[in-house]
């Protein structure tokens, strides 16, 4: 049986090893993701109502979570934005339709919570069949007006972005203490670190700009 529910704190340290295992040597050697999910529950800009695990058959074998994130325009207009991640599936049961089936779920309850626009950062490969666009398509940029690649927009109510230049900066918490978070990953079952393609794919997307 598949269930998607909130996370309690009796799944925290399930979340945060399958977070673990789902992202280790992926992007770099190790990971911090992990250690994300570790202090993101306590900042305030985490959102308790949009943290869900995909449980099957009484197993976690997936969690999405949210925070806020801003976006303003040229006038300094703000606006409130969401952004997920980590979003993650155990290794042995990825490509199997159980991330899309939890990020279509959180979409769905963030609309209800009136949220209408979502930015991630990832590989649009990932991202583009859950209706995720080119950053430049809806004139979101980063400090200095660039368009990273690697920066996605979905709108969760047409119209949302109305067409405005928008500036996007991400919640405190995801810029990590990253002394911090090895001393955490160190606390925990070693894992051996590799070099492994994956990694230079990611330092190739997240170093590209759309022109």
């Amino acid at each position: 049986m598949l269930n998607i529910r909130n996370e309690t704190p009796a799944d925290h340290r399930t979340v945060e090893d399958m977070t673990r295992r789902a992202f280790y040597n992926l992007y770099v050697p190790g990971c911090a993701e992990h250690y994300l999910v570790h202090v993101m529950r306590g900042h305030e800009d985490f959102i308790p109502e949009l943290d869900f695990v995909l449980d099957l058959d009484g197993q976690v074998i997936g969690n999405i979570m949210y925070t806020k994130a801003r976006l303003a325009d040229e006038a300094g207009e703000e606006k409130t934005a969401l952004t997920f991640g980590p979003v993650c599936v155990l290794p042995e049961y990825q490509r199997q339709g159980y991330g899309k089936r939890l990020m279509d779920y959180s979409f769905e309850k963030a609309a209800a919570m009136g949220y209408n626009v979502i930015v991630i950062f990832g590989s649009p490969v990932n991202y583009v069949s859950r209706g995720f666009q080119s950053c430049k398509k809806h004139n979101v940029c980063v400090e200095g007006g660039k368009y990273p690649a690697a920066m996605l927009v979905k709108e969760l109510r047409a119209g949302a972005l109305d067409g405005r230049k928008w500036f996007y900066c991400d919640s405190p918490v995801m810029s990590i203490n990253e002394e911090e978070a090895q001393t955490y990953d160190d606390s925990l079952e070693p894992l051996e670190k590799k070099h492994l393609p994956s990694q230079e794919e990611f330092y190739i997307m997240s170093h590209s700009f759309v022109e």
